[in-house]
């Protein structure tokens, strides 16, 4: 059964439906990685797309950008105090 919705409210619905997602927290963290390693299957990718919530994509996505700079600059850091690089 469809409704007749204006053509905003349709996609606010959708929006809805996509944040009201209960996707498991390992399963954003594994999509996540796999996004940020750029190795996908497109069955992966699209079932991802059905079953996560793109909030939780979102924060994670952000969190592990940050724990990524983080280990970055304190590898850096080690490596300049350890008088390797001179």
């Amino acid at each position: 059964m469809t409704q007749n919705l204006p053509h905003d409210d349709l996609h606010a619905t959708g929006l809805r439906d996509a944040v009201a997602r209960r996707g498991s927290p390992m399963r954003t963290l594994k999509a996540v990685a796999w996004s940020f390693f750029g190795v996908r299957r497109s069955s992966e990718h699209a079932r991802d797309l059905e079953q996560l919530n793109p909030l939780h994509l979102i924060v994670a996505g952000i969190v592990a950008a940050a724990v990524f700079v983080g280990a970055l600059v304190a590898l850096v850091s080690w490596i300049i105090s350890s008088g390797v690089a001179r």
